[in-house]
């Protein structure tokens, strides 16, 4: 019922989500980020208890994938789970289970991941990536962030509609007057065009 992308920078220096589903406030449960350490998303059937588990696996050297395993390994519901990772490195990890409802999968490369579930096909997740490769000129992760996301959208997007997005860039000292690390933290929790809301 959704679909996402988390990434690092190309400058390694922040990490994000950016998330649409046809769900009522998807990012109130799908993402999570710290910076200087990574970013995570979980959805179809989302663990939200992975927001907060993954950061020590992290923190203390686990890659995105061992952090992902971990996970993974002591979650009976993992077949009806969607997570992607990105680690401090760019490193990333993807999990599709064996129970998503079609079309359902993703993708995993250096410093990215994406991923959806109930989505018209495969095209919407390509549709992303090829987006994402196209700006990686753009020094603003938030602006290649939202750039993937509506061109999954307009590729198809989650095939039962539309209903909220939300995106999340962290970096270190760039929350409001340097005491948090938030760049951006946007919700459309209800809206015929989340994506173009968003934006």
């Amino acid at each position: 019922m959704t679909f996402s992308i988390v990434a690092r920078s190309a400058d390694g220096e922040s990490w994000g989500v950016a998330v649409a589903s046809k769900f009522l406030a998807v990012g109130s449960i799908v993402h999570a980020a710290i910076a200087g350490i990574g970013a995570i998303a979980t959805q179809a059937e989302g663990n939200v208890a992975y927001k907060r588990e993954v950061f020590p696996h992290l923190e203390d050297g686990a890659t995105a994938q061992e952090a992902l395993n971990r996970l993974l390994t002591t979650d009976e519901r993992r077949d009806h789970r969607q997570v992607r990772v990105v680690d401090a490195d760019g490193g990333s990890a993807t999990h599709t289970g064996s129970e998503c409802f079609d079309w359902a999968g993703g993708l995993a490369e250096p410093n990215v991941a994406i991923q959806g579930n109930i989505l018209t096909g495969p095209e919407v997740v390509q549709t992303m990536k090829t987006t994402w490769d196209a700006t990686v000129g753009d020094p603003d992760l938030e602006r290649r962030l939202l750039a993937a996301l509506d061109a999954g959208d307009r590729a198809g997007g989650d095939r039962r509609g539309r209903q909220s997005a939300a995106l999340l860039v962290v970096r270190d000292g760039a929350g409001y007057g340097g005491g948090d690390d938030i760049v951006v933290d946007l919700r459309v929790d209800d809206h015929e065009d989340p994506c173009r809301e968003l934006g």
